[in-house]
């Protein structure tokens, strides 16, 4: 199923998305995490809360749809309310 103009199955990697994007890793069970930047052949993602980067090939990074941003920004709330993240 494709969303939003979205198909997670191209063979494309999406284009390089601006420092805080919110993407989708496909390679880990759909984790959304901020776009870093570009290390080498890969992309650095950072959890919504902030925490250790990963780097993910970028033909397994989407955008998140809307629905997962509103999530992500959530949970991340709900961490911060709980006294789990600054």
């Amino acid at each position: 199923m494709c969303g939003e103009k979205l198909c997670p199955n191209s063979d494309e990697p999406p284009a390089l998305p601006g420092p805080g994007t919110l993407m989708v890793d496909t390679s880990r069970a759909d984790r959304v995490g901020e776009f870093r930047g570009v290390a080498g052949p890969y992309w650095s993602l950072r959890p919504v809360g902030g925490g250790a980067e990963w780097e993910v090939e970028p033909r397994h990074v989407r955008p998140a749809l809307l629905i997962e941003q509103l999530r992500a920004r959530t949970a991340r709330l709900n961490a911060r309310s709980r006294g789990e993240v600054l």
